[in-house]
Protein backbone atom coordinates (compact mmCIF):
# COMPACT_ATOMS: atom_id res chain seq x y z
CA UNK A 1 0.00 0.00 0.00
CA UNK A 2 1.28 3.46 -0.88
CA UNK A 3 0.05 5.45 2.13
CA UNK A 4 2.16 8.50 1.28
CA UNK A 5 0.48 8.82 -2.10
CA UNK A 6 -2.98 8.43 -0.54
CA UNK A 7 -2.22 11.31 1.86
CA UNK A 8 -1.32 13.55 -1.08
CA UNK A 9 -4.53 12.85 -2.99
CA UNK A 10 -7.08 15.56 -2.37
CA UNK A 11 -9.69 14.20 -4.78
CA UNK A 12 -10.76 10.91 -6.34
CA UNK A 13 -8.88 9.35 -9.25
CA UNK A 14 -11.04 8.68 -12.31
CA UNK A 15 -10.01 6.33 -15.10
CA UNK A 16 -11.17 7.33 -18.61
CA UNK A 17 -10.63 5.86 -22.06
CA UNK A 18 -12.10 3.52 -24.62
CA UNK A 19 -13.53 0.10 -23.89
CA UNK A 20 -10.74 -2.41 -23.55
CA UNK A 21 -8.16 0.14 -22.40
CA UNK A 22 -8.10 -1.40 -18.93
CA UNK A 23 -10.01 1.17 -16.88
CA UNK A 24 -11.69 -1.36 -14.60
CA UNK A 25 -8.73 -3.72 -14.21
CA UNK A 26 -6.21 -0.95 -13.63
CA UNK A 27 -8.62 1.05 -11.47
CA UNK A 28 -9.34 -1.93 -9.23
CA UNK A 29 -5.62 -2.76 -8.94
CA UNK A 30 -4.79 0.89 -8.19
CA UNK A 31 -7.40 1.05 -5.43
CA UNK A 32 -6.08 -2.18 -3.96
CA UNK A 33 -2.48 -0.87 -4.05
CA UNK A 34 -3.54 2.40 -2.41
CA UNK A 35 -5.87 0.71 0.08
CA UNK A 36 -8.87 2.80 -0.99
CA UNK A 37 -12.37 2.15 -2.33
CA UNK A 38 -12.86 1.30 -6.03
CA UNK A 39 -16.15 1.86 -7.85
CA UNK A 40 -17.08 1.00 -11.45
CA UNK A 41 -19.62 3.57 -12.65
CA UNK A 42 -21.22 1.08 -15.05
CA UNK A 43 -21.91 -1.31 -12.14
CA UNK A 44 -23.43 1.58 -10.16
CA UNK A 45 -25.59 2.50 -13.16
CA UNK A 46 -26.79 -1.10 -13.45
CA UNK A 47 -27.63 -1.16 -9.74
CA UNK A 48 -29.54 2.13 -9.99
CA UNK A 49 -31.43 1.06 -13.12
CA UNK A 50 -32.01 -2.54 -12.13
CA UNK A 51 -30.77 -3.83 -15.49
CA UNK A 52 -27.58 -4.14 -17.52
CA UNK A 53 -25.91 -1.37 -19.51
CA UNK A 54 -26.71 -3.34 -22.68
CA UNK A 55 -30.41 -3.42 -21.69
CA UNK A 56 -30.46 0.30 -20.90
CA UNK A 57 -29.00 1.05 -24.34
CA UNK A 58 -31.46 -1.22 -26.13
CA UNK A 59 -34.57 -0.16 -24.18
CA UNK A 60 -33.95 3.57 -23.73
CA UNK A 61 -31.13 4.56 -26.09
CA UNK A 62 -27.76 6.16 -25.58
CA UNK A 63 -29.08 9.63 -24.69
CA UNK A 64 -31.00 8.30 -21.68
CA UNK A 65 -28.05 6.15 -20.67
CA UNK A 66 -25.80 9.24 -20.68
CA UNK A 67 -28.29 11.13 -18.47
CA UNK A 68 -28.33 8.27 -15.95
CA UNK A 69 -24.54 8.00 -16.16
CA UNK A 70 -24.11 11.71 -15.37
CA UNK A 71 -26.42 11.49 -12.33
CA UNK A 72 -24.60 8.43 -11.00
CA UNK A 73 -21.14 9.98 -11.46
CA UNK A 74 -22.27 13.22 -9.80
CA UNK A 75 -23.66 11.23 -6.87
CA UNK A 76 -20.48 9.19 -6.51
CA UNK A 77 -18.24 12.26 -6.52
CA UNK A 78 -20.51 14.49 -4.41
CA UNK A 79 -21.90 12.20 -1.76
CA UNK A 80 -19.54 9.30 -1.27
CA UNK A 81 -16.23 10.50 0.18
CA UNK A 82 -15.00 6.90 0.40
CA UNK A 83 -14.74 6.63 -3.38
CA UNK A 84 -11.10 7.22 -4.26
CA UNK A 85 -10.77 5.38 -7.59
CA UNK A 86 -13.59 5.44 -10.12
CA UNK A 87 -13.71 3.65 -13.46
CA UNK A 88 -16.05 5.23 -16.02
CA UNK A 89 -17.70 3.95 -19.15
CA UNK A 90 -15.95 4.81 -22.40
CA UNK A 91 -18.41 7.55 -23.33
CA UNK A 92 -18.60 9.33 -19.97
CA UNK A 93 -15.67 11.70 -20.52
CA UNK A 94 -16.94 12.53 -24.01
CA UNK A 95 -20.15 14.01 -22.58
CA UNK A 96 -19.29 17.71 -22.01
CA UNK A 97 -21.18 18.05 -18.70
CA UNK A 98 -19.62 14.89 -17.28
CA UNK A 99 -16.15 15.88 -18.49
CA UNK A 100 -16.52 19.26 -16.76
CA UNK A 101 -17.57 17.56 -13.50
CA UNK A 102 -14.67 15.12 -13.67
CA UNK A 103 -12.01 17.70 -14.51
CA UNK A 104 -13.23 19.94 -11.67
CA UNK A 105 -13.65 17.27 -9.00
CA UNK A 106 -11.22 14.45 -9.78
CA UNK A 107 -7.76 13.57 -11.01
CA UNK A 108 -8.50 12.14 -14.46
CA UNK A 109 -6.27 9.49 -16.01
CA UNK A 110 -6.64 8.53 -19.65
CA UNK A 111 -5.58 4.97 -20.35
CA UNK A 112 -4.59 5.27 -24.00
CA UNK A 113 -4.41 2.05 -26.00
CA UNK A 114 -3.78 1.41 -29.68
CA UNK A 115 -6.35 -0.15 -31.99
CA UNK A 116 -4.79 -3.63 -32.01
CA UNK A 117 -4.88 -3.89 -28.23
CA UNK A 118 -8.46 -2.63 -28.03
CA UNK A 119 -9.62 -5.14 -30.65
CA UNK A 120 -7.84 -7.98 -28.88
CA UNK A 121 -9.35 -7.11 -25.51
CA UNK A 122 -12.90 -6.41 -26.66
CA UNK A 123 -13.37 -9.33 -29.07
CA UNK A 124 -13.61 -11.75 -26.16
CA UNK A 125 -16.62 -10.00 -24.58
CA UNK A 126 -20.24 -9.55 -25.58
CA UNK A 127 -21.05 -6.87 -23.00
CA UNK A 128 -20.19 -3.89 -25.21
CA UNK A 129 -23.41 -2.38 -26.62
CA UNK A 130 -21.67 -0.69 -29.54
CA UNK A 131 -19.89 -3.88 -30.61
CA UNK A 132 -22.70 -6.43 -30.32
CA UNK A 133 -23.54 -6.59 -34.02
CA UNK A 134 -20.69 -4.76 -35.70
CA UNK A 135 -17.15 -4.98 -37.01
CA UNK A 136 -15.25 -4.19 -33.82
CA UNK A 137 -12.08 -3.06 -35.62
CA UNK A 138 -14.04 -0.54 -37.69
CA UNK A 139 -16.09 0.76 -34.74
CA UNK A 140 -13.06 1.06 -32.46
CA UNK A 141 -11.09 2.84 -35.20
CA UNK A 142 -13.93 5.35 -35.57
CA UNK A 143 -14.08 5.84 -31.80
CA UNK A 144 -10.32 6.48 -31.69
CA UNK A 145 -10.70 9.11 -34.42
CA UNK A 146 -13.69 10.71 -32.69
CA UNK A 147 -12.64 10.55 -29.05
CA UNK A 148 -8.88 10.55 -28.53
CA UNK A 149 -8.67 14.32 -28.91
CA UNK A 150 -11.21 14.71 -26.08
CA UNK A 151 -9.58 12.08 -23.86
CA UNK A 152 -6.36 14.08 -24.22
CA UNK A 153 -7.98 16.72 -21.96
CA UNK A 154 -7.48 14.36 -18.99
CA UNK A 155 -4.97 15.43 -16.35
CA UNK A 156 -2.72 12.44 -17.00
CA UNK A 157 -2.17 10.14 -19.99
CA UNK A 158 -0.81 6.63 -19.54
CA UNK A 159 -0.15 4.54 -22.64
CA UNK A 160 -1.30 0.97 -22.08
CA UNK A 161 0.33 -1.90 -23.88
CA UNK A 162 -0.13 -5.63 -24.07
CA UNK A 163 1.79 -6.11 -20.84
CA UNK A 164 1.00 -7.43 -17.42
CA UNK A 165 -1.23 -5.43 -15.14
CA UNK A 166 1.55 -4.66 -12.68
CA UNK A 167 3.60 -2.81 -15.33
CA UNK A 168 0.61 -0.69 -16.31
CA UNK A 169 -0.20 -0.05 -12.66
CA UNK A 170 3.39 1.04 -11.99
CA UNK A 171 3.16 3.49 -14.92
CA UNK A 172 -0.10 4.91 -13.52
CA UNK A 173 1.40 5.39 -10.06
CA UNK A 174 4.52 6.98 -11.57
CA UNK A 175 2.35 9.44 -13.51
CA UNK A 176 0.25 10.30 -10.44
CA UNK A 177 3.37 10.98 -8.39
CA UNK A 178 4.80 13.18 -11.16
CA UNK A 179 1.52 15.06 -11.43
CA UNK A 180 1.28 15.66 -7.69
CA UNK A 181 4.94 16.63 -7.41
CA UNK A 182 4.81 19.08 -10.30
CA UNK A 183 1.32 20.32 -9.56
CA UNK A 184 -0.59 22.14 -12.23
CA UNK A 185 1.77 25.15 -12.25
CA UNK A 186 3.10 24.69 -15.73
CA UNK A 187 0.01 23.03 -17.21
CA UNK A 188 2.04 20.10 -18.50
CA UNK A 189 0.63 16.62 -18.89
CA UNK A 190 2.26 13.64 -17.26
CA UNK A 191 3.06 10.54 -19.27
CA UNK A 192 4.98 7.53 -17.93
Amino acid sequence: MDKDLVKLLDRPIVMVGLMGAGKTSVGRALARRLGVVFVDSDKEIEAAAGCSVVDIFSMYGEAEFRRVEQRVIERLLDTDPRVKVLSTGEGAFITPAVREILLKNALTIWLKADLELLVKRTNSRNTRPQLLHADSRKILGQLIDERYQTYACADITVETRDENLRKTLDKVICAIKQHITKGKKNGSKETC
